[in-house]
């Protein structure tokens, strides 16, 4: 067998092990990810997933392919009239005993992590009733005016999870002006 055989074989069986159910490294758009949202619909029902689960499970998955898709900063497309809407990122779905585990990975500029922290380290330390209250709060007022969406996101991954979002930033070494951000919520 050839060794990149060997290598897809040593993948495939590693995802077996870990009980991926879904992973995605790569561009996404918004029809990618609308494309990728009915495979998860698909396996989460084949897997056995509850409703309720599901639906969470779902929920978090678009607001994760939305972060990749709005906010990555490696685009396909860098300039021109269609600049920004092909956008690189990963996003995996795996199941950990009664848990469900979603991990995004994507590159951000470097300049945009102290106000990313500070945006996610409040949802580490609130209630899931101060979430709750937070989201309300969110729905009456203007999205930020960073935001390219509703402002929503991490407050609906942090209300629908079982635990604390987690998350870092790793810098990269090729690229000072890029840092990784890694998201983790676990379902």
């Amino acid at each position: 067998m050839s060794p990149l055989l060997e290598q897809d074989s040593a993948f495939f069986e590693l995802a077996q092990r870990r009980n991926v159910l879904f992973y995605h490294k790569g561009y996404f758009s918004h029809n990618i990810v609308a494309s990728m949202g009915e495979v998860v619909k698909l396996q989460l029902e084949v897997a056995g997933v509850s409703g309720p689960t599901r639906r969470k499970l779902f929920s978090s998955f678009i607001e994760l392919a939305q972060n990749i898709v709005h906010y990555s900063s490696n685009a396909l497309e860098p300039g021109g009239e269609r600049a920004g809407e092909i956008r690189e990122g990963a996003v995996c779905i795996s199941r950990h005993g009664e848990h469900h585990v979603m991990l995004c990975v994507n590159p951000i500029a470097t300049a945009e992590v102290e106000g990313l922290r500070n945006r996610l380290e409040p949802l580490r330390n609130m209630s899931v009733e101060e979430i709750r209250q937070a989201y309300k709060v969110s729905l009456r007022t203007d999205a930020p005016k960073d935001s390219k969406g509703a402002g929503l996101g991490f407050l609906t991954m942090a209300r629908d999870a079982s635990a604390p979002l987690e998350f870092a930033f790793h810098p990269r070494a090729d690229e000072p002006d890029t840092t990784l951000f890694c998201l983790t919520a676990i379902i």
